[in-house]
């Protein structure tokens, strides 16, 4: 849900148009008819930007909050206030993450409207919002004990489980599907389809090229990098190569000096230098990792590798996800294997 940076990647180079960010409730305009909206997050990581692209008689709405009392109550004031009168008729969400789907269900209820997302993560959303009230499955409690979680944390992720459902809101039971270079016009932009893929499974980004703005969702943040997880559905897939060949794909097909519009933190402009920052820290953890693996260690054991702080209970769970998710890396790239001892611990050597 939240994001956990890596090893801490300096920004350097990035210039930051704006000099202050919206108050709650605020539409603070970007770029004509494009208005930043910020709300709270009740996580780590506090707050999320969400745009509203003005679209002659209506709005169209990218991304929506968690489903909350005090997020529905500052959309309220922003439909009151904002939006000169005039509906929401459009609703596109990046991807599956309940900061930016939660409120999906109740956009299109209240106004009457469609959800365009990817097909994937709409279905993931729908499969994984189902957990909500089970018990957790011995498949996963298996994955997390290989991982080398301690009985003391395997009752906490029981605990946890189906917790995702708990901040979105019912989803719609149709939706229209957005595929990598669909084209959508909306206030008399032409907006492309970039989709990427790690942090979510097909995470839209959408691109103007004609005004150079890149509404980039989690795929591209300018202080942070976007957690990129292995979970139990898809314990055996290699997320972080996925994520790593996106920024290396949109930075080869997308211009450097677009204005940048990300989910987290403030609105830049820097993209290439960006990426490659991105790019540069994962690979430098790959590279810090695989050398802990001269000897055999635990997803746990390998935190320091990847993470310059201390990773407490708050993010524990994340940083699991994280460190499999590098392992899983190494492992799809021939430098290291994986074996399970008689206790079901998975151990984790140099190839």
């Amino acid at each position: 849900m939240s994001d956990i940076s890596q090893a801490p990647i300096e920004s350097t180079g990035l210039a930051y148009p704006f000099d202050r960010v919206p108050e709650p409730a605020e539409m603070m305009e970007v770029a004509p008819g494009i208005h930043w909206v910020r709300m709270p997050l009740p996580f780590q990581l506090d707050h999320i930007n969400l745009w509203l692209l003005e679209d002659g008689d209506g709005w169209t709405v990218v991304d929506t909050g968690v489903a909350s009392d005090e997020v529905k109550a500052l959309w309220r004031q922003v439909f009151q206030t904002g939006l000169e009168g005039k509906p929401v008729t459009g609703l596109i969400v990046t991807h599956l993450h309940p900061d930016h789907v939660g409120l999906a269900g109740w956009f299109t209820r209240k106004w009457g409207i469609e959800l365009r997302m990817s097909r994937t993560d709409f279905l993931m959303c729908r499969n994984l919002v189902l957990d909500t009230g089970r018990d957790a499955p011995q498949e996963a409690l298996d994955f997390y004990r290989a991982a080398g979680f301690s009985e003391r944390g395997l009752e906490s992720y029981r605990k946890r489980f189906g917790n995702f459902g708990e901040r979105v809101s019912r989803l719609p039971d149709i939706f229209r599907r957005l595929r990598e270079g669909d084209e959508l016009t909306i206030g008399g932009r032409r907006w492309r389809v970039v989709v990427g893929s790690g942090h979510a499974p097909e995470h839209v980004c959408l691109y103007c090229e004609e005004d150079r703005i890149l509404i980039s969702g989690d795929q591209v943040l300018p202080r942070i990098s976007s957690n990129v997880s292995l979970h139990p559905t898809e314990a055996y897939e290699n997320p972080l190569e996925d994520w790593i060949e996106s920024c290396k794909r949109i930075r080869a097909n997308l211009p450097g000096d677009v204005l940048v519009l990300p989910a987290h933190n403030e609105p830049f402009y820097g993209l290439h230098g960006r990426l490659t920052q991105l790019v540069d820290g994962h690979e430098d953890g790959l590279s810090k990792l695989l050398d802990m693996l001269d000897e055999p260690k635990r997803a746990i054991d390998v935190f320091p590798a990847l993470f310059k702080r201390k990773i407490g209970p708050e993010v524990f769970f994340m940083a699991t996800g994280e460190s499999l998710a590098h392992l899983n890396c190494l492992i799809g790239r021939g430098l290291a294997t994986v074996s399970r001892d008689e206790k079901g611990v998975n151990w984790y050597r140099r190839a």
